[in-house]
């Protein structure tokens, strides 16, 4: 019996190096999960998209962080076969949510300054729970009437017209959605109304032909979400409305009835994971930052997916880290 699990094992290691091969990325350390080709696809299908997912970035002038992220930014750029478009996954700073003016500033003046110098890739941006100022008033020391509260300096900074919104490239449809509803001074993991009824809406007005990949910040479904704390310490399994959508069910009730909808992409977790459930395909992608610029986070070194896009609408994907070690405290 352990003479073929290691058969298993080794034989999964070769095919995630394998698929890792096929992808340009050989000469990357891979983590996590490597290959996913659904059964659907053709052997003459043909690469239209390749992304770099990077998520969890938590820029601050604290722990390097800034020169971390412009490593990330440099390793991706300079793969051999570089990706053509950055996906942020929200967290892109390091907390605005409970922090004052002048620290929320300084960090998304960062933001801007390296994103200027280091970056030459178009950019698609999701928005995090750590992005959103001044929802803790308490400690941020905000009234809420102030003009950037919320998303509102986010969605500036980030060049947004919405915080969710739908965008067609290479003929697939990329639906970014918001995964932060407010309580009280905290957050859940949820949809609001307006924006469940717009994705069922866009959905439903999307041609059964065309592939759909969703963004979101936190999880939709997630495996890492039950290791991220002791959540089975008093002798049950719980995850947190925080830590994955507490509205998991309705949204994938919603893509069942949605055959054209392929994968989602988040992070939130610092951890890496794929869950495959009723024909789509769930990845939660780890973290710029690893444990938030400490090093890795439990078995997650700092990293950020490479995604392939195909015209059948299947899809690969490789965990590429890119050798930043953190500064431990």
């Amino acid at each position: 019996m352990n003479g073929e699990r290691e058969g298993v094992a080794v034989s999964r290691r070769e095919a995630i190096l394998a698929a890792a091969a096929g992808m340009g990325l050989s000469g990357a350390v891979l983590a996590g999960s490597g290959a996913a080709v659904p059964a659907r696809a053709a052997a003459g299908r043909e690469r239209v998209l390749r992304l770099a997912h990077m998520t969890d970035i938590h820029l601050q002038p604290e722990r390097r962080a800034d020169e971390g992220f412009t490593a990330a930014l440099r390793h991706a750029q300079s793969l051999k076969d570089p990706p053509q478009v950055i996906v942020t996954g929200g967290d892109l700073i390091m907390d605005c949510f409970a922090a004052d003016e002048a620290r929320t500033r300084t960090q998304w003046d960062l933001w801007k300054r390296v994103l200027r110098a280091e970056c030459s890739l178009p950019l698609e941006h999701c928005i995090g729970n750590h992005d959103i100022w001044g929802w803790n008033q308490k400690k941020s020391g905000t009234s809420g009437s102030e003009p950037l509260h919320g998303h509102k300096w986010a969605m500036e900074m980030l060049g947004l017209g919405s915080r969710y919104r739908a965008v067609d490239r290479a003929g697939w449809r990329m639906i970014v959605l918001d995964s932060t509803f407010r309580v009280g001074d905290s957050y859940t993991a949820r949809l609001d109304e307006e924006q469940f009824d717009w994705l069922s809406r866009t959905l439903a007005d999307t041609p059964r032909a065309t592939p759909v990949v969703v963004v979101s910040h936190i999880p939709i479904l997630s495996a890492s979400a039950y290791f991220d704390g002791d959540n089975e310490k008093d002798g049950d399994w719980k995850v947190p409305g925080a830590w994955m959508h507490i509205d998991a069910r309705r949204i994938k009730d919603l893509f069942a009835r949605h055959a054209n909808v392929r994968l989602c992409l988040s992070g939130h977790i610092h951890l890496v994971d794929r869950v495959d459930y009723l024909g789509v395909t769930y990845l939660c992608n780890g973290a710029v930052s690893g444990a938030w610029w400490k090093g890795s986070n439990q078995e997650c070194d700092a990293g950020y997916c490479v995604v392939d896009l195909y015209d059948d609408g299947s899809f690969e994907h490789a965990y590429v880290t890119y050798g930043w070690q953190g500064v431990p405290d």
